[in-house]
């Protein structure tokens, strides 16, 4: 996994599977927190930790009034506690925190002596005789 060289680009999380299906999943995703003309501010920090605690990717929309650039945003808001930037497009954002209880991009570690529960098998259909 390569770390970006850009300065512009030093907030993103480095590139990898988990950056590809963050930024595949956030494709269909409205925004749900914006930056506005003061900023990033505690609020809006405050509306994306909320946001990411439901929801775990968020894409952030930062207003063409606001008085910081893109990447200064994103760094801003990349760094939140546990927060990372997946994906900055244009005055659009992605950015995600790992769900404490259940992450849906992200696999829980296992747990030495604990055994997982076993894996859902659905029953084979059945094969179909040739017409003849």
């Amino acid at each position: 996994m390569t770390t970006p060289t850009s300065p512009k680009k030093q907030s993103l999380m480095p590139a990898g599977r988990l950056r590809k299906a963050l930024r595949a999943a956030g494709h269909h995703l409205s925004p749900v927190v914006q930056v506005g003309k003061e900023g990033v501010t505690p609020a809006v920090l405050k509306q994306l930790d909320e946001a990411l605690a439901t929801h775990e990717l968020v894409k952030v929309k930062v207003g063409s009034e606001s008085p910081e650039d893109r990447f200064e945003a994103a760094a801003r808001l990349g760094s939140a506690p546990g927060a990372s930037v997946a994906q900055v497009l244009g005055r659009t954002m992605l950015v995600y925190r790992k769900h404490p209880k259940r992450p849906k991009f992200e696999p829980n570690p296992r747990v030495p002596g604990v055994k997982a529960p076993p894996a859902r098998r659905t029953p084979p259909k059945p094969r179909r005789s040739p017409k003849r």
